[in-house]
């Protein structure tokens, strides 16, 4: 699937992303410093019902909140992990293999940690502003 959005859009933008989830519950996001994708991992977290500010974990690596059926969604940042080893230290594959939904910023830090069934999300900036997501 691919959609263009803009921050005017991006609720629909992300509506369509989780009307697209099916069974799926593991999603890499790749994309540029900047490209969105903390922007439209929030704006999902947040049309799921998270009530708490559901910004980027850099500096805590994961966070955890809680969609409006009370199942937890967790939004991972990898960009400060130094290696796969890291991710393996704080229990990433226990979320991973959860059955929650995990949505991960910066999967190229893990090497070959994430699970087979994983989702590839691109996000990429138009020079207009717009951005295209594809998964």
């Amino acid at each position: 699937m691919e959609y263009l959005f803009s921050l005017d859009n991006l609720p629909e933008a992300a509506a369509a992303f989780i009307e697209a989830i099916g069974e799926n519950r593991i999603f890499a996001f790749e994309g540029e410093m900047g490209a969105g994708k903390t922007t439209f991992i929030t704006e999902v977290c947040r049309q799921l019902g998270a009530s708490d500010d559901s910004g980027s974990p850099t500096f805590s690596i994961v966070n955890e909140y809680r969609a409006s059926d009370g199942s937890p969604i967790y939004h991972f940042d990898f960009y400060r992990l130094d290696s796969p080893a890291e991710a393996l230290d704080m229990g990433a594959e226990d979320y991973f293999y959860s059955g929650h939904l995990c949505l991960i910023e910066w999967p190229d830090r893990l090497g070959s940690l994430l699970p087979e069934e994983t989702v590839e999300v691109r996000i990429t900036e138009m020079p207009d502003g717009r951005r295209v997501i594809k998964f």
